[in-house]
């Protein structure tokens, strides 16, 4: 009868070649035979049989050895450094950092360190205003704006302009900081120092510091923005306790800059009109051409015939004497009364004022009109609304100003 080798389990065959893994690691040669010389390394099985069990391991590698030896290649070796990943430490939480103040480092002869200011947040992003969405007009109206959008006035129609005024309008500056600069020299037109007065052309070369000033011309239809002020914004390009500003929330201008005509108060909203046209701000604002400005008001109280009368003659202030054009109740609930108040001029809180004469607080004010512009009923508040140039030109007209702003009596 044949004789047949019983077969070795699978569990001995997969520890066999694991120990053989590990020993080829440990090994200077990776456990391969010495060149030369036909002998197998010391603890291999002979060649042509099979060890099982723990005759397979090699006598210098059996469990308890190869544990051994693992546990000496991750120990150093005396005089040997040890090479560890240096500990970072852990960062505290926001909240404690913000509870512990920070302080200074004393000076020789202080005992108390002085506290240091805490750093400011950085200021939330500003959510920019919605346009007021409006219907498609006629094929015959659009193709009037786009003739006029690209109309353009020649280099003589144009004509000389004050040197401030060309550099305020070119995006360089305010009128008032040019005249400065101009007054301390830094400006220069083909190589001569300017002065206060000094008129500029298309074609002269306007340098400040020494760089030259590409200027830009009022030589198109300026721009008109309608928005629609929400109570809490201010009227200013910078406010140095971060506040949100109105210049934030609109639109963004590559090549000039909005300009606010007239301001309203932290605590007022309603109609607030820009442009790019300095002539028509200074056209609408200035206290000798008296456009109106029309304001509901809710205060809490009620005026009584004499004194609505005595507004409208005029009272006297701490600035001076103010009066409304007219002045009409709107209704109202309890307590809280609306009137509709026309004035022509635009004093800081006049409006408040004049009611707080007769000591009753203004609860709401909210402008409604301004010259021949009124608010719109659909404009919500935090949205705007850009005028046609077909709209553009209708109150240039009424302003009595040319195409680039110019009044139609100048030349």
């Amino acid at each position: 009868m044949k004789q047949t080798r019983a077969r070795r389990p699978q569990p001995a065959i997969r520890e066999q070649r694991a120990n053989t893994q590990d020993k080829a690691s440990l090994s200077p040669r990776g456990g391969a035979k010495v060149r030369g010389t036909g002998a197998a390394p010391e603890g291999s099985a002979p060649r042509g049989r099979k060890p099982q069990g723990e005759a397979a391991k090699p006598a210098s590698m059996r469990t308890g050895d190869l544990r051994r030896a693992r546990q000496a290649a991750r120990t150093p070796k005396d005089g040997d450094e040890w090479h560890s990943r240096p500990e970072v430490p852990r960062a505290k939480p926001a909240q404690a950092r913000s509870e512990t103040p920070r302080t200074a480092p004393a000076a020789d002869g202080d005992t108390v360190a002085k506290p240091v200011a805490a750093r400011r947040k950085p200021a939330a992003p500003v959510v920019k205003a919605k346009r007021l969405r409006q219907r498609a007009d006629s094929q015959k109206v659009v193709a009037i704006q786009k003739q006029l959008r690209a109309k353009r006035l020649t280099s003589d129609q144009v004509g000389d302009e004050r040197l401030q005024k060309a550099l305020a309008f070119s995006g360089i500056g305010s009128r008032r900081e040019m005249e400065e600069w101009i007054a301390a020299g830094r400006v220069s037109i083909n190589g001569k120092v300017a002065e206060l007065g000094a008129k500029v052309s298309h074609g002269d070369e306007v340098r400040v510091d020494g760089k030259r000033i590409p200027l830009k011309w009022q030589d198109r239809l300026p721009r008109v923005l309608i928005y629609h002020k929400e109570e809490g914004e201010l009227v200013t390009r910078d406010d140095p306790e971060g506040r949100t500003t109105v210049f934030d929330r609109l639109p963004r201008m590559a090549s000039s800059k909005w300009v606010a005509i007239g301001r309203l108060d932290f605590n007022t909203s309603g109609l607030l009109i820009f442009t790019t046209s300095g002539d028509l701000a200074n056209r609408m604002t200035h206290p000798s051409f008296e456009v109106e400005r029309e304001y509901a008001v809710r205060v809490h109280g009620e005026l009584t015939p004499d004194q609505m009368l005595e507004l409208k003659k005029g009272i006297t202030l701490d600035d001076g004497p103010a009066k409304f054009q007219s002045i009409v109740a709107a209704g109202g609930e309890g307590q809280n009364h609306w009137y509709h108040v026309v004035l022509k001029e635009g004093r800081n809180r006049e409006v408040r004022r004049m009611f707080e004469h007769y000591e009753l607080v203004v609860s709401r004010l909210m402008r409604v009109r301004f010259g021949m512009l009124n608010l719109p009923s659909r404009l919500k508040r935090g949205q705007y609304y850009e005028l046609s140039e077909t709209e553009v030109l209708g109150v240039m007209k009424w302003a009595g100003l040319r195409l680039n702003g110019q009044a139609k009596t100048e030349r």
